[in-house]
Parts: structure tokens; sequence; C-alpha cells
């Protein structure tokens, strides 16, 4: 279902075009607290918000106390807004209410809405259940924002836009390895950027190499170097990867199973290389993100599929020594990566 973006909902409000109601739904937590922020801005004075702006939670609060705070008019102002979080039953999900709800009352309000109240509901949920008569309604007589995450080139557009804003460069490389690492969650990619802008200074890059200094490195990625060490021979630095994160009290079955999931990657793109896919398409058809598929295609370039093939059964052969107690764990991962560095 289509609705406004965030700036086209901030273009009305500048210009005073408001809604009797709003619904804000989907799962990007930073653009459905961006709209609501923007909505409370537009529609109120400051001095108004103490006693003119209400936010309740559907699971804590009969639905039909909103509809009558929704009612009452305004103290000492024009508006009120009043938003209601979790209204999941504008969705198909089944869901455990603490409070008793009469649903009919939302139903009333919404056929004929005061008009000096802006109602919001806050969904937290991918869809709206577009079969119910109370969400049609919604969608016919007020607008509608979906929150949904950044697909990789749009996270990518994101980050750059964000860099321009705030005075920095970063080019398309860059900007899809800080995707890759944080990953497309607009609240994380804002906290991750704003520090990445301090710290190179107005005017200045934002490069790969600041982005591996700044932004802390997951688990997958200190896996994916200790592999590409593996690869290139540099069992020494793998080495010592490994051993910081034993230091980190890392689960060695969960190391190998990561070491797994990285071969077997490297496997798929090296056989959808071979039909004539793409990068792009490689990442649609694995779900990877593309700097994944990128960094994988270069290891992919190492091995051939019989050397894939030793190496995931190989690694089987750990999980089962592992997991049935044959040898110390930690053991049997030094052994397969220098078995895999000869």
């Amino acid at each position: 279902m289509k609705g406004l973006s965030i700036t086209a909902l901030q273009k009305k409000l500048k210009q005073n075009q408001f809604a009797p109601y709003y619904i804000l739904y989907g799962t990007e937590s930073y653009i459905i607290e961006k709209a609501i922020s923007s909505i409370v801005r537009y529609a109120l004075n400051d001095e108004d918000k103490d006693f003119n702006y209400s936010v309740y939670d559907y699971q804590e609060t009969p639905v039909q106390a909103v509809m009558e705070d929704a009612e009452t008019l305004p103290f000492m102002g024009d508006r009120r807004v009043v938003v209601i979080k979790n209204a999941l039953f504008l969705t198909g999900a089944k869901y455990k209410s603490k409070v008793e709800h009469d649903l009919s009352t939302v139903e009333r309000y919404i056929q004929d809405p005061a008009d000096f109240t802006i109602l919001v509901f806050v969904v937290p949920a991918e869809k709206l259940d577009e079969r119910k008569k109370i969400v049609k309604t919604l969608k016919k007589n007020g607008e509608v924002l979906a929150a949904s995450p950044l697909s990789g080139d749009s996270a990518i557009e994101w980050i750059k836009d964000r860099a321009m804003q705030q005075g920095v460069f970063i080019d398309a490389d860059a900007a899809q390895y800080l995707s890759s690492k944080v990953g497309n969650e607009l609240m994380a990619l804002v906290q991750e950027m704003d520090k990445l802008a301090l710290f190179v200074g107005e005017g200045n890059n934002v490069s790969i190499e600041v982005i591996d200094q700044l932004v802390p490195r997951t688990l997958e990625d200190n896996i994916f170097s200790l592999i590409d060490d593996i690869v290139h021979k540099k069992i020494d630095e793998a080495l010592r990867t490994f051993y910081d994160l034993m230091k980190q009290n890392e689960e060695p079955i969960k190391i190998l199973s990561l070491m797994a999931r990285q071969f077997r990657i490297i496997f798929g793109v090296k056989e959808l290389f071979a039909k004539g896919y793409g990068e792009k398409q490689i990442a649609g058809a694995l779900k990877l993100h593309p700097y994944a598929v990128k960094l994988a295609s270069r290891q992919a370039r190492m091995f051939d599929e019989q050397e894939l093939f030793t190496l995931l059964d190989r690694i089987a052969e750990a999980d089962y020594e592992m997991k049935t107690g044959k040898m110390d764990k930690q053991l049997i991962l030094e052994l397969i990566m220098l078995k895999m560095a000869k």
C-alpha cells in the first residue's frame, strides 16, 4: 500500500495541511518518530504541548479513553495531538491485550472526527489488514505513511545525502561498506554518520579506513577478516583474530558455524558468477548485502569448486567432532584453520 513519504508529509505540514488522522506503520522506528515529531512541531506551539499533546499505548490504555481525549477541546490552544502507539488492531496479527477495548468508539470517531484533534495511529508492523472496514475508512479520510527499512541502493543514497547535509563527503564504496557493517536501520546509521562526520570535520572525506577505525567490528566482520587472512595464507593474523575472539568468550561452535556460512556464500557467489549473474543479481538471489557479494567474489577467485567442497566437508567434520566432544573445541578450530591455510 503506497502512502506518504516523510518528505511529502513534512511538506504538507509546513503548508498547514493537516489530516484528521494519520496511520504510521512499519518497522523503521526512526521514520515513525520523525513523523510524530514533525506533526507535533507544526500542529502545536511549544507552550501548548504540555496541555494538548497526549501519547497512549494501546496495550495499556482502553481505546475508548483515547477517543474521549480526542474529543476533548484543546486547553489554551487551537489543536490537540493524540498519539496511540501499538495500534495492532489495524493489522491481522493476533495479540493479547491487558485491557478491554471498545473498538466501536474508534469506528464512530473516525466517521465524524473532531476538527480540533489530530489523531495518530502508530502500527509497528510491516503491513495493515486492508480487509478491515476501519482500515479502509482511515485510508479514505486520513493519511498513511509506510516506514519501511531502506533497501541496499536507497541506504547508500541516504548515507550520501546525510553526509552532504553534514558538510562531509563519502563515496559510493564507503557508503556501501558502512551499510554492510551497520545494516539499514536508520537510527543506527544516523548515530554512526553523526560520529563519522564529527570525527573527520566539515569539508573532509569519510573513507573506508575511517569507518574501520570508528565503527565497531561485529563478530561477522571478524570471521570475514579471519577467512580473508586464511585465503591469503596469513595464518598468523588469522590465529591472532581467532585468539581475540576466544578472549571475548565467543563460542567456538558459533565461530565454526559463521565460517561455514561464509564459505557457502563464497561457493554460491562463484557458482552464480559462472552462470553470468552480476553482483546485484547475486545479492538478490542469495539475499545478501551487495558489499558482502563484492568481497566474497574476491575470495571466490582463490578457490576452485572442488577446494570449496573439501573445505565445507572439513567444517562439517569439525562440527561433528565439537558436538560429540571428541576433542577440545578450540584445538579443533586451530587445526582446521591450519589445514585451510596449506
